[in-house]
């Protein structure tokens, strides 16, 4: 046997996947499981999930990774501790009394709610909400999934009717379901997801009245998540099954703020951008939630025992990841989203190419939902490498657009940019990057970041570590750092036609 060592355990429940990573001190994984699964997508914009295969994945998950944890010759009563990280907004709904779901969980990329959303929009003092909560009305935010629930699904109407509906994000319910759902009824969520709802106000962490008023909700109808710490040894309670049953849940985290503390940016002016399906892009901006003038959302980073609260400002990028596999899929200039670098190098530059990928609209900080996916520049010189390389700078450019939207709403000028997701493997996008920014890219050596972000969390709780300090060594070694190898005034030229195209692909979809 490998001598006694601890351990902990991470669920990281994502929006096409779910994964239980076993870390070691040192922060490295030992031990993992994946298991994807459904995506329902009943109607053009919708997108749900089964809630009960979600709990089934994750224990599966826990079992499979904890199986190959043993055969390393580990005890499993080494794992200290269980955190949670999991894809934000989407929405659950079920019966507080058999704790069965009442619908499938409407997922954060979910669009239904658009003329519900428009209608709200109209309401006296609808645009004084994001000084509340930091999050703009839209679809995004979990309230107008509730809402959608409430109008057109009869369960869950008789529900509230009768004062047993209960809503969660997937923290709350998964929390909720693997303590045991109705037996011990352990019902929180913690502030980086509750921020999410446009229920709780940023100042008090707590819910608001001003808020639940303005959505007409009545909470002697609705019952809602305890807002509790993000680390903490007991308001998540233990696993009820599985073979770690008895081990306590001890932190959570949403994964866009889990990915922030992963790449432990604990100090204000630090930022973190994740390259996935989509770009999301998070500043530590410390004590003081700012609420954005430029288009960027406020979220709470992380709420840790025996440390203030800290906070983000957020911009996400809609389409990222999902260009590359539109290069794949539909031009079939690509056989695997690996090669994409290989083609953009087969050219010196973007001949003159810009892709603004607005396939479904731009994001932050543009906000444009008319802009559609348009390429400018082609010529007949222009080859498949052209559009690649224009296909890459793309999310670079949006990156650059959010950055700057940052410094102004902070008042921080970021020093480095650290990164993870998928992209970022790319060579070429990261010295990309760093050119447009002007500022070093630093890419740790283990990318796991996210699910690391959620075992620190429940860590800290048990005394795995025993403070921020514990993680300076941390995910250090092996790290590439990208410098800025071109000027500052060849970069805002470049960003310029950028901008330039950006105004030009407005009002396609009108």
């Amino acid at each position: 046997m490998v001598a006694q060592e601890s351990f902990v355990g991470s669920i990281d429940q994502g929006t096409t996947s779910t994964r239980f990573l076993i870390f070691n001190k040192k922060g490295e994984p030992v031990a993992s499981h994946q298991i994807e699964f459904k995506q329902i997508y009943p109607e053009p914009g919708w997108h749900e999930h089964d809630p009960n295969e979600i709990i089934d994945s994750v224990e599966k998950c826990i079992d499979g990774a904890v199986k190959r944890f043993e055969e390393q010759g580990h005890s499993a009563k080494s794992i200290k501790a269980v955190g949670i990280t999991n894809q934000r907004e989407t929405t659950v709904v079920w019966d507080s009394n058999s704790g069965e779901p009442l619908y499938n969980a409407i997922v954060w990329t979910d669009t239904r709610a658009q003329n519900l959303v428009r209608k709200i929009k109209q309401r006296l003092g609808a645009d004084e909400l994001q000084k509340i909560c930091g999050v703009p009305l839209s679809t995004y935010p979990s309230v107008s999934k509730l809402l959608w629930f409430m109008e057109n699904v009869p369960a869950v109407k008789e529900c509230y009717e009768k004062g047993t509906l209960a809503f969660g994000t997937i923290d709350a319910w998964l929390v909720y379901k693997l303590n045991g759902g109705p037996r011990r009824n352990v019902f929180v969520s913690d502030p980086s997801n509750a921020s999410r709802t446009m229920f709780m106000d940023l100042q008090t962490l707590d819910y608001s009245d001003r808020l639940l008023d303005f959505f007409r909700l009545d909470t002697s109808k609705l019952k809602l998540p305890k807002i509790v710490k993000s680390s903490d040894p007991k308001a998540y309670g233990s696993l009820a099954s599985t073979v770690l049953s008895g081990v306590p849940i001890a932190g959570c985290l949403g994964d866009q703020s889990a990915a922030l503390v992963g790449q432990k940016a604990f100090v204000p002016g630090l930022a973190k951008n994740t390259y996935g399906t989509g770009c999301f892009l998070l500043m530590n901006i410390g004590e003081k939630p700012v609420v954005s003038t430029h288009g960027l959302l406020t979220t709470v980073a992380y709420d840790f025992d025996g440390m203030k609260p800290m906070y983000a400002l957020e911009g996400s990028i809609a389409v990222a990841g999902s260009s590359i596999k539109f290069l794949q899929n539909n031009f079939e200039f690509i056989e695997s989203s690996a090669q994409v670098s290989q083609l953009a190098e087969t050219v010196e530059d973007n001949g003159g190419v810009t892709f603004v990928t607005a396939f479904s609209g731009l994001f932050a900080p543009y906000w444009i939902d008319d802009a559609r996916g348009t390429i400018f520049g082609i010529t007949a010189y222009t080859k498949k490498g052209h559009v690649a390389r224009a296909t890459l700078e793309a999310t670079c450019f949006q990156t650059k657009a959010i950055l700057d939207a940052m410094g102004k709403d902070s008042g921080h000028s970021l020093k480095e940019l650290a990164v993870d997701g998928g992209m970022c493997n790319s060579d070429l996008t990261m010295q990309t990057q760093a050119d447009l920014i002007g500022i070093p890219v630093i890419r740790p050596a283990m990318r796991e970041t996210t699910a690391l972000g959620a075992a620190i969390a429940a860590g800290l709780a048990v005394g795995v570590w025993n403070s921020l300090e514990d993680f300076k060594d941390v995910n250090a070694e092996g790290k590439n750092t990208f410098k800025p190898a071109i000027s500052p005034e060849e970069a805002d030229k470049k960003f310029g036609r950028w901008e330039k195209a950006v105004q030009m692909c407005r009002g396609w979809a009108s």
